[in-house]
């Protein structure tokens, strides 16, 4: 396939899904299908099926990985502009600014969730909005990040006032740590999303970021910022992941920066990207900020240790259970466990539980089952790491339709908030008295779009699956027989996703 043509193809399932995700949650209809719902979920599995022919006809080699076009906006005042010092500067302490805000809100705030900033702030915009963003545009939280800034201010402080002196203990990170601590604090994070029932209690938001800001700045004191944001700053780790989708890339061109980079930022290519302390570090004629098909970012040849592939997975696995928990099945299965176990927390951290590891045991039997039809030459394990991140797009699309009428929805609180975060009857900026337009998306553009950014999503994911099957397995005959398992698992999934989406929203225990 010709890079014109991969760009077109990949750039158009980026598109559509910038326009194609939707959720059923805070809809007042119900919208009936016109079709039965066998036949939308068996027509989205067929599609995604026939796309596997299409990939395995026409995508020849693996060069592409190196050879996507990128255009680079540095050679434009413009482009400058936005990473101009000032600009990036402004857009830190704006960011700096907004989680002291949610802590103040949190703490001297009305307990009233909708009527306080920080929930609204920290589940809507944050953690929905960023994961868009992330995905959609570029890296933002590697900029925005309100952990880094600080600790990066405190840094450049000391180093001031004692040029030959390390702020911090400087400790060596254990290598066979690899992104554990990450991972635990990702499933902590999603279990206070989705079992905790006091998650949008202001005061407790407010507990839980104090504490993330002990967490997060004791780890870069004690091993190094750099070093912490790769492997234990949660959010670094998942927003990350999710912008290797995204349309935009930072590079630098001449390597030699690297040597002193406090990391091993270079990929198994030697291609240093999205290091932002190489960037900063680098002349400016080294310098790329690139616009770049989407979805590449995940073809990057990266060392992935099975702390990452476990950490992709259980992304994937959390939102999934986030949408189960809506379903009659998963009402069922909890009314039956309450009997044995008469606790709502306990039940649920069971189902949290249970899902990344169902999802991981699954995904490494059909590793196992592509190994074997590769001709075994490549263990299941290489293969499960090689292949995680064409699970990326998956995930992202299941967010994108199951988050996106909740963002532009419940996002709305935000107007009025901006004019009296604490809820104390301000109106600083003259829009206290919005009102959210709950209408702003109906059910049926819901399901539409759904089935759309699902689809779409598991498509790219097979292309993506493809072109790592190239570059794993030399032989191509054996690399398309090893897509097989990989195919049935994602047409499975497709339908499974549909399945969860299309159910009522019921209430378990209610």
């Amino acid at each position: 396939m010709s890079m014109s043509r991969l760009f077109l193809v990949v750039t158009a399932a980026g598109l559509a899904l910038v326009v194609s995700p939707v959720y059923a949650h805070g809809f007042g209809t119900r919208y009936d299908l016109p079709v039965p719902l066998w036949l939308y979920i068996s027509g989205a599995g067929a599609a995604v099926a026939l796309s596997f022919v299409i990939v395995g006809l026409f995508v020849q080699g693996a060069s592409v990985v190196h050879a996507y076009p990128r255009l680079n906006l540095l050679r434009w005042g413009f482009g400058r502009a936005l990473v101009h010092p000032v600009v990036v500067t402004t857009i830190r302490i704006f960011s700096v600014g907004l989680l002291v805000l949610v802590i103040v809100a949190g703490i001297a705030g009305t307990e009233i969730d909708t009527l306080n900033f920080a929930p609204t702030m920290v589940w809507v915009i944050w953690w929905v909005g960023t994961a868009y963003a992330s995905a959609l545009i570029g890296n933002v939280w590697g900029l925005v990040n309100p952990w880094n800034t600080p600790f990066k201010w405190a840094e450049s402080f000391f180093s001031k006032i004692n040029p030959d002196g390390d702020f911090g203990l400087d400790q060596e990170y254990p290598s066979n740590w690899g992104v554990w601590p990450g991972v635990i604090l990702f499933f902590t994070f999603a279990w206070v999303e989705i079992v905790y029932g006091q998650s949008s209690v202001p005061g407790r938001i407010a507990l839980m970021a104090l504490a993330y800001t002990a967490i997060t700045w004791s780890g870069m004191f004690i091993y190094g910022r750099e070093t912490w944001l790769r492997h234990g700053e949660a959010f670094s780790l998942a927003f990350g992941f999710l912008a290797r989708f995204s349309p935009t890339e930072i590079r630098v061109t001449d390597t030699t920066v690297c040597e002193h980079c406090l990391v091993d930022c270079m990929d198994l290519d030697g291609n240093c990207i999205d290091c932002a302390e190489c960037f900063s570090a680098a002349e400016p004629e080294y310098r790329e900020f690139n616009i770049s098909p989407f979805a590449v970012g995940l073809l990057r040849n990266d060392r992935t240790p099975t702390s990452m592939m476990v950490f992709v997975v259980l992304l994937l696995s959390t939102v999934t259970f986030d949408g189960f928990t809506a379903t009659p099945l998963w009402a069922d299965i909890f009314n039956f466990l309450i009997d044995a176990i008469p606790n709502i927390s306990v039940v649920g951290t069971i189902g949290l539980l249970a899902f990344p590891i169902i999802f991981i045991v699954v995904y490494l039997i059909f590793a196992k089952m592509m190994s074997s039809a590769g001709g075994g030459k490549v263990s299941y394990d290489v293969i499960g790491r090689a292949f995680v991140f064409s699970l990326i797009p998956i995930a992202l699309a299941y967010h994108l339709a199951h988050f996106f009428a909740f963002l532009l929805i419940q996002g709305q609180l935000i107007i009025p908030l901006i004019s009296d975060p604490l809820g104390r009857g301000w109106d600083v900026f003259g829009t206290a008295g919005y009102t959210v337009d709950i209408a702003i998306v109906n059910a049926r553009t819901a399901w539409f779009v759904s089935v759309a950014a699902i689809v779409i999503g598991h498509i790219v994911a097979v292309y993506l699956a493809h072109v790592i099957a190239l570059r794993t397995i030399a032989e191509r005959h054996l690399a398309i027989r090893s897509q097989y398992p990989m195919m049935v698992l994602m047409v499975g999934y497709t339908m499974v996703s549909l399945w969860i989406l299309a159910q009522p929203i019921v209430e378990a225990g209610g």
